[in-house]
C-alpha cells in the first residue's frame, strides 16, 4: 500500500469518525433508538411490513386493487404520523442533507460526484 492510498484510507477513517459526532447524526442516532424502544412503533412498522408484503405479491400475481394500494398508503400514513416516527423521519431527512453536504464538498475537487460513484455500480 502506498503512502497516499494509506492517507487517504486514514482521511477516510477520520471522516467517518467526525461524522457520528455531527448534531444531525446524534439526533439521528437517538431518534432511531427510540422507534426501536417503542412498542408501538414497532407494532405499526411490523403492520406496515405485513401490508407491503401483501400488497407486493398481490401485485406479482396481477391481482393487487386500487383498495390494497389504499389500505398500504393508509397504513404507512398512520406509522409516519406517529410522534416518534415523525422524528425519525425528520432527523433521517436532516442526515441525508448534511451527508449530501459532505458529498459535495469531498466530490468538489474531483471531477465525478464522489457519493454516486463510491454508492454503486451500473452508473450511466
Amino acid at each position: 500500500m502506498s503512502i497516499q492510498t494509506s492517507r487517504v484510507d486514514d482521511l477516510a477513517t477520520d471522516l467517518g469518525e467526525a461524522i457520528t459526532e455531527l448534531p444531525e447524526y446524534e439526533t439521528f442516532e437517538a431518534a432511531k433508538a427510540e422507534v426501536e424502544e417503542s412498542p408501538e412503533a414497532q407494532t405499526k412498522i411490523d403492520e406496515f411490513e405485513r401490508t407491503r408484503e401483501e400488497f407486493m405479491l398481490a401485485r406479482q400475481s396481477g391481482s393487487a386493487s386500487q383498495e390494497d394500494l389504499q389500505e398500504l398508503q393508509a397504513t404507512q400514513e398512520e406509522l409516519h404520523s406517529m410522534p416518534v416516527m415523525a422524528q425519525y423521519l425528520e432527523a433521517k431527512a436532516a442526515l441525508g442533507e448534511r451527508l449530501e453536504a459532505v458529498n459535495e464538498a469531498i466530490s468538489a475537487p474531483l471531477a465525478l460526484d464522489f457519493g454516486e460513484e463510491a454508492g454503486g455500480c451500473c452508473q450511466d
